[in-house]
């Protein structure tokens, strides 16, 4: 772990004048970055001493400090938060400086724990060369009248670009759908002609096709149910047509709920970041800090900053293998919609916190250590034909035992007008076996 440590000293005079006088210097010194913080008036003198390891020592120091008449120089009178250094990431890190420092590790080797100067710049310049600008021409009667801009992925040699179906989908609902000529450009300057081929709207995900006489870069995948709160992450893109933009953050909540945004239709989870993401972000990729692709980023929160949301990767990937099994349709390229069933059910995954609680409001709930409350059943739908109960605990799904929703959703994945036994546990322990037959999700939904 690389580390850096700072030594102020401050002398402190008032010319003329018996009267105190305060100066504040806070310096905060990290892998990457530092600021200095003071404020303080023209009278004031102050000195710093600044102790950098000798491996941090090609960093560019920025000894910018205020006021004029202190033993440093200011082109502006500004007071506040200055930058105490900076430095600029190069492709490959210095051969005096250890791999060990910069993050970087050989292929087969144990990635390294720590966060180096270079790991984000090495991150980034493995899914760069994938990632595409998207532009769609809008208008109406064959007129345009202006464009939408958005970011993909190209995730194979032979030209599939992976983004968001609201970019490159003209719709108002399934059936009123329309297909928009796509204009693709790559982080090279290469330009082609894309086709959509295929496209969810109710995941907003979509697949543009672009033919090359070359194999063109492609993007490695990684697993987003490997992801935890905290983790290091990048969003790629094209912000407002600016190609080749990257930016940082943290992952926020790996499972956060559509109905936790106010999204109706079916339930969906989405990965939250405080990536910074503009219009034109839309498509492109959330990358792990080993430049594997983990999300797919999708929407913002317009009235908040650092609250943008991602398709996890591992939801794209059951998509695309949908869309696989689906094909294309060659004489509309319309969009194959993904089959989901849908049973009618509110459902809650239960933990041992949840049922204590429960069993303390109501002694007659179940004894149950796991399972997934139904706190309502929708009037007419699959569940309540099946005799689904508001209270019902299922703790068992086609024969398996689950205690999560994301389970339940495994298990049935596709089959609709298939039935399925499930056994739920009711008020004082009552147990029942239930068949529910799923039926195909509202595709306007």
């Amino acid at each position: 772990m690389i580390r850096t440590g700072l030594v102020f000293q401050t002398r402190l005079a008032h010319s003329g004048c018996a009267r105190s006088s305060l100066i504040r210097a806070i310096a905060i010194a990290a892998t990457g970055s530092g600021l200095l913080y003071f404020n303080g008036d023209a009278n004031l003198r102050a000195s710093a001493t600044v102790h950098i390891p000798e491996r941090l020592r090609d960093w560019r120091l920025l000894c910018e400090l205020y006021p004029r008449n202190l033993p440093f120089s200011l082109d502006h009178g500004l007071s506040g938060i200055i930058p105490l250094y900076s430095y600029k990431v190069s492709p490959a890190p210095s051969s005096d400086v250890p791999k060990e420092a910069s993050g970087v590790v050989d292929d087969g080797a144990k990635p390294c724990d720590c966060l180096g100067r270079d790991t984000i710049a090495n991150a980034a310049a493995k899914v760069g060369p994938a990632v595409v600008n998207l532009s769609i021409s809008q208008g109406v009667y064959g007129m345009t009248t202006g464009k939408s801009i958005g970011s993909g992925t190209l995730i194979d040699k032979d030209g599939t670009i992976l983004t968001c179906a609201h970019v490159v989908v003209d719709f108002q609902g399934l059936r009123s759908s329309s297909i928009r000529k796509v204009d693709v450009t790559l982080q090279d300057g290469r330009t082609f002609e894309g086709r959509v081929v295929n496209a969810d709207l109710h995941s907003d995900i979509a697949l543009v096709k672009i033919n090359s006489k070359t194999p063109l870069p492609a993007a490695k995948f990684g697993c987003s149910s490997n992801l935890r709160p905290g983790e290091w992450v990048l969003a790629m893109g094209c912000p407002l047509s600016l190609q080749n933009t990257v930016t940082a953050g943290i992952v926020s909540c790996v499972d956060r709920k559509s109905s936790d945004l106010g999204l109706g239709g079916m339930r969906r989870e989405y990965l939250q970041t405080d990536c910074a993401v503009n219009r034109g972000n839309s498509g492109g990729p959330l990358v792990n800090i080993d430049g594997e692709v983990v999300g797919v980023n999708s929407m913002k929160m317009i009235a908040a900053d650092g609250l943008s949301f991602a398709v996890p990767i591992d939801s794209v990937c059951k998509i695309i293998e949908h869309f696989k099994k689906s094909g294309t349709n060659k004489i509309t390229l319309l969009y194959r919609r993904v089959v989901r069933p849908w049973l009618g059910l509110k459902m809650i995954d239960l933990n041992e916190m949840i049922i204590a609680q429960l069993k303390e409001r109501d002694p007659s709930f179940p004894n149950v250590s796991k399972g997934i409350l139904v706190p309502m059943v929708t009037p007419g739908s699959p569940g309540d034909r099946a005799g689904f109960r508001p209270g019902d605990v299922v703790i068992q799904f086609d024969g398996k035992p689950v205690e999560r929703i994301k389970e339940v959703v495994e298990i049935m994945e596709d089959r609709v007008g298939t039935p399925i036994e499930v056994l739920v546990k009711r008020a004082r322990d009552k147990v029942a076996k239930l068949t529910v037959i799923p039926e195909e999700s509202n595709p306007d939904l």
